[in-house]
């Protein structure tokens, strides 16, 4: 069964702390190209009517009122560092919407720390307030159907841990990441999008770097790919300007289309 069209939306292409910086007042944090003003990473997969989100940044409300996300079906989580993570009480609203809980896909371990920081959620007494509904449900590298569509998590590394990409339909999104095994490459053929972590020029212990997800890129030959977790080093139209034509950095709001129209 061929996979629905696909609509990606990038909700976040920035590192942890995001683009501009906190105090720093570099040319890039202080640029007026709106390219350059990046929230923390993620993603929003539409196909069918469905909505799925790929991480909760602490940024998801202004991302989610940016893109006029009014529905959502499924959270996927990549691992559990702040900047993926600590977004996720924003999803109550949908919870009011859809009067149901919203099944959360993770490994054991990222859903173990999932339970710690937000131990509200889970406590089983009786509540004095409104908190997120949430299924949580574990992944650990099966291929699983959500609407009609198959995900597959990808492994790969983030320094010494091991956290998940998906890959779904023709399209793939791994962020945070230094390096993918051989054994996850194979499952990347074939690709029409495929997002990669390219932090800086500079190298990083748990991060990707641009000129390293070029080799990825040209090892793999999606018909196009692009750079996202990007931090305050890259200029987007300078930096943008020195990769291939079929390379090209996210930037926020942008919308891809995978398979034809949605």
């Amino acid at each position: 069964m061929p996979a629905p069209p696909l609509k990606i939306t990038v909700l976040g292409s920035g590192t942890s702390v995001g683009v501009p910086t906190i105090g720093c007042h570099c040319a890039v944090c202080s640029s007026t190209d709106p390219r350059d003003n990046r929230l923390r990473p993620s993603i929003l997969v539409g196909y069918a009517g469905r909505n799925i989100l790929i991480d909760t940044t602490p940024d998801f409300r202004t991302q989610a009122l940016r893109a006029k996300i009014d529905r959502l079906d499924a959270v996927l989580f990549t691992h559990a560092h702040a900047d993926h993570l600590m977004g996720l009480d924003d999803v109550r609203p949908f919870n009011f919407r859809q009067s149901g809980p919203i099944p959360i896909y993770a490994s054991a371990e990222t859903m173990a720390a999932i339970r710690r920081s937000f131990p509200y959620i889970f406590d089983e007494g009786k509540k004095e307030s409104n908190v997120p509904r949430l299924d949580p449900r574990l992944i650990d590298g099966a291929p699983f159907d959500l609407f009609g569509l198959e995900f597959l998590p990808v492994p790969v590394l983030h320094g010494s841990q091991k956290i998940y990409g998906f890959r779904f339909g023709a399209a793939a999104y791994l962020t945070d990441h230094s390096d993918i095994p051989e054994s996850s490459l194979e499952l990347l053929r074939s690709l029409d999008v495929l997002f990669l972590d390219a932090l800086r020029y500079k190298p990083h212990p748990t991060h990707s770097t641009v000129d390293r997800s070029v080799k990825t890129v040209e090892k793999l030959a999606p018909q196009r790919a692009f750079f996202t977790h990007i931090c305050h080093d890259l200029a987007h139209e300078r930096a943008e300007s020195l990769l291939p034509p079929h390379i090209r950095l996210a930037s926020d709001g942008l919308e891809i289309l995978v398979g034809g129209a949605v």
